[in-house]
Order: structure tokens, then sequence, then C-alpha cells
């Protein structure tokens, strides 16, 4: 007789009867009974981690397998792992997992999530192909539905190139993760074509179940509406992408990752204005349990946000604080700040602004470059402009390209500086001479530094640069007559050499017939309006 005067064979009829219907709580009360009369009985020890588990009593269960380790040994490692992973201890989860005697496919499963949560894409991927290759049962679809979230993971979060699988997208979880994963290649417009299949594929397959309601259908097309909106906001159709991310929104489903994602897309838009809207949705992101439903790179771009917010709605030590704390967090990441640079400069503390963006420049060089072209603009902006030079010199990625060179020379032709100037040019022609000779983008800077150089009577220095667009091209007369131009001030004797390679005044004579020319249409024209200008149509002064 158990405690209570009840049967233990009345308590496991029992225990069988709930299990069967569902009903665990029930089970759990009759089971801790059997647990109370004999401590050391083993099957009824594993039923009680059932119903615990069944019931979302996880910690319970977890204090169960503690107390009870001797006892139960390592039978319980899917129930321990299964546990610490509900629970969010993925870590602990993964111990336990690889510390199991015999790798179960259950266990390979679980395995799979964790590595799923851990953001260890690649070994996940490894695990559930495993599982398909040597798998065959009910679950297979599950398994390849599990393996295309990894590939679209992946493709988005660690930017790696699409592989062919031979997935299916027979369904639209299958179809919906293909979506995610063109994304990430930056391939918009199939990807919104597979979204809208996998809409499509929702519905019909909910609309064959007569229990569920249109309403059900919404809320399971929420996701996908979602990430319908997020393309269509990186094609720039803000309007659209608005619209859809406020129609989820309104049906506030409970999946809380989704809610803060779409939330967070709608502060992306709104910026600096409407920042009211903004501070209703940031709410949402805060919601418990997010952290344990979105990437890294999810969650990171969200608090990114939420220090913008705070500086759009002048909430500078806000600011201050969160911007602080994700560069704690992400010491590397220029982001942090730069956020901190705008508020400092919204303060109008340049100076402050500068002297921080030096500091991370040389903390992390190798993430200057964007910190670098923030400093530069920041010293145009002081009237710093040989600094802001400088500053633009020392990125080494950006120094040889046209657009900078193109820039710098404008600056310091601004400033009066030529020498600077020239030197820019000579610095990158040598550049593309080395990487790239006789390329179009080398011709091209060759043409702009000789332009320049004459531009600014600097013709001497000019005539490397002539000479050899000239030899590129033998025909070309106008930097011919250049070169021989230039040539003509420094040495006379060359300049009537190359003189000799200019076509001779018959070839170059325009043979028209002038008489024809006169009695044409167009002549007569333009010497009408050109009267026309000259006679009737000068403005009267006032008087």
């Amino acid at each position: 007789m158990a405690s209570g005067g009840i049967s233990v064979a009345s308590l496991w009829t029992e225990v069988n009867r709930c299990g069967q219907n569902g009903d665990f709580t029930r089970a759990l009360k009759a089971v801790t009974k059997i647990v109370q009369d004999n401590r050391e009985d083993v099957t009824a020890l594993h039923c009680k981690l059932v119903c615990l588990v069944q019931n979302g009593s996880f910690k319970e269960a977890l204090n169960v397998m503690n107390t009870h380790s001797k006892l139960l040994g390592g039978d319980v490692v899917f129930e321990k792992a299964y546990c610490e992973y509900r629970l969010n201890r993925v870590e602990s989860a993964l111990k336990t997992i690889e510390s199991a005697p015999e790798q179960t496919d259950k266990l390979k499963e679980l395995y799979g999530q964790v590595l799923y949560r851990m953001e260890r894409y690649d070994d996940c991927k490894s695990v559930y192909t495993d599982l398909i290759r040597n798998s065959q049962d009910e679950y297979e679809e599950e398994r390849k539905t599990n393996l295309s979230a990894v590939v679209a993971s992946m493709s988005q979060w660690e930017e790696a190139p699409l592989e062919d699988l031979g997935l299916p997208e027979s369904t639209y979880e299958l179809c919906y993760n293909a979506a995610c994963a063109l994304i990430g290649q930056g391939q918009l417009t199939e990807a919104l074509g597979k979204l809208q299949e996998a809409e499509e594929l929702c519905r019909v397959s909910l609309a064959e179940d007569s229990d569920v309601t249109e309403e059900d259908i919404e809320s399971e097309l929420a996701v996908i509406h979602s990430q319908m909106a997020y393309v269509m906001q990186l094609q720039g159709r803000t309007d659209e992408a608005l619209q859809l991310y406020n129609q989820v929104i309104k049906l506030k489903p409970s999946d809380v990752g989704l809610l803060a994602v779409t939330a967070n897309n709608i502060i992306t838009i709104n910026k600096d204005q409407n920042v009211f809207d903004s501070k209703k949705k940031v709410k949402l992101t805060n919601a418990e349990g997010v952290e344990y439903k979105l990437a890294k790179k999810q969650l990171q771009a969200i608090d990114f946000n939420k220090s913008l917010l705070a500086m759009y709605t002048n909430q500078a030590e806000q600011c201050r604080k969160l911007s602080s704390s994700l560069q704690a967090q992400n010491p590397g990441h220029p982001r942090p700040v730069l956020i901190q640079v705008a508020q400092l400069c919204r303060e109008k503390q340049h100076s402050r602004a500068i002297e921080l963006l030096q500091q991370f420049s040389d903390q992390h060089p190798e993430s200057a470059s964007g910190i670098k072209l923030t400093m530069a603009q920041l010293y145009l902006i002081q009237g710093h402009v040989t600094k802001a030079c400088d500053v633009l010199r020392s990125i080494e990625e950006f120094k040889h390209k046209s657009g900078m060179i193109s820039a710098l020379v404008t600056m310091y032709s601004h400033e009066e500086d030529i020498d600077s100037a020239i030197e820019v040019f000579k610095q990158g022609i040598e550049h593309y001479q080395s990487e790239q000779p006789g390329s179009a983008d080398h011709l091209a800077l060759v043409r702009e530094a000789a332009n320049f150089k004459l531009k600014y009577g600097r013709k001497k220095e000019a005539i490397s640069d002539l000479e050899q667009l000239w030899k590129q091209n033998t025909n070309d007369i106008h930097t011919l007559a250049q070169l021989i131009s230039a040539y003509s001030l420094v040495d006379t004797d060359k300049a009537k050499s190359l003189s000799k390679h200019l076509p001779s005044a018959e070839t170059m004579a325009l043979n028209v017939d002038v008489d024809e020319l006169e009695n044409s249409h167009g002549a007569n024209y333009v010497r009408k309006k050109a009267a026309k200008v000259i006679g009737e149509n000068l403005p009267k002064e006032q008087r």
C-alpha cells in the first residue's frame, strides 16, 4: 500500500490512464505518491521526470535528476540536456550531450538544436546532414526544415555562399527558409517571389484544417509578412514595408522575437521622425525572452537602434550609457563610437568627438576606415582642410581610389596647395603603374594629372604624363599638341622634333563648300536668329 491507503497498483493505473489522456498534472500527483512510498523506484522516477517535462517544470525536473543522480545514472542524459536547453543553459546542455556514453538519434537531434542556438552553424549543418542521411522515419521533413534554417542563418549572419544541399521547397517552412537564404545573398527580387510562394503554401496547408480560422492563418503568416516587409524595406519601398510591418504588430503574435524584429525595423524607417511611435515600438524589443529568440547580430542591431533613438529624443545621458555599454560588449566595432560621436556633435563638442575617433582608430586600426572618414568630415566642419586631407591620405584601402584622389585634389586646390595635389596624383599613378599598368583607370588618372598641371601652369611637370599618354595612342593629336606646347618652354629642339608628327595643314583642312553652306537652310536660320538676338531681343534698361 502507498501512503494514503491507496494501492500502488491503483496509482500506476491512474498514471497510465492520465498519461494516455495527456493529463500530466494528475499523472504527476499519482506518480509522486509512488515515489514517496519507494524512493528507489527508478521507473516511477522516470515517469515523474516525463510528467514534469511535459508540464514545463524544467527546474524541478533537474532537481529530481540531481537528487537521484546515483540511482538514475546515465539513463536520463537526454532528459537532463533537454531541461538545460529549455532553461536556456545551452553551455550546460552541450556538456551534458557530449558526455553521454552513447549518441542516440534523439540526442543528436537535441545536439543540433543546441548548436543552432549557439550559432555554431557549420557544426549544426554536419549534425543534421548526418541525421538525414542515416535516418528513415516520419521526422525526415522536420530535419530538412531545420537544415534549411541552418543554411539560411549561415547566409544571413555569416555571409556564407549558398550551398545546394538538394533540399525541397514543398512546405511553407522550407520555402520561407529558402527565401531567407536568398536575402542573405542580396537576391531580393528572387527572395520576395519565394516568400509569396511560402504564403500560398501556408494558406493551402492551413485551409485543409476545418478548425483553423482566418485569424489563425493570418497569425501563422505573420513571420512571412514581416520578412516580405523587410525585403521591401531593403528595396527602398518603405511605405509598403511600413504598412505590412504595422499589420503584423496589430496581430499581436505570441512570438516575442518576431515582434521585436518587426518593431525594430519600424524604428529604422522612422529614423529621427515620428519618434513618439518609435518610443512605443521600442518597448516591444524589451520583452522577456527576446535574447533567446534572436541571433546575436539581430540583438546587436536592436541595441544600436535603441542608442540612436535615445539620441533622437534628446536623451543624451541614456544615449551615452547605451553606446558605452555596446562598446564594452563590442570593443572592435566602430558603430558604438560613431553613435557617441554623433551625440557629441549634437552638443557641438567637435574636438572631443575627434579625440574619441582618434582613440578608436589607434586602438583598432583594422576597423578604422569608416572612423577616419568621419574624422575628416569633422575637421572639414571646423575648417581644418589640411588636417582632413592628412586623415584621408592615411586610409590605406581608399587612398588610391579615384573618388578619394578627386576629393583630395579638390580640397588641396581650394587651399591653393598645388604641390600636395600633384603629390596625390603622383602616388595614385605609381600605384596603378604597379598594380594595373595601362588600364583604363590608370590612363584616366594620368590624363587628369596632366590636365591639372597644365591648368596651373606646371607644363614642365606635365611632360612625363603627356608622353605616357601619347605613347599609348600616337594618333591623339590633342595630347601631342599639349606635349609640344609643354616642351617649347624647356626644350625647343624636342618640341620641333615632335612637331614632325603633326599632320600636314592639307590633311587638317576642312573640305567645306562655303557657297553651299551659305545657302543652306541651317545657315539662314542661324543668321536670322543671331540678327534677332542682337537687334530686337536686347533687354531694355529700366529707368
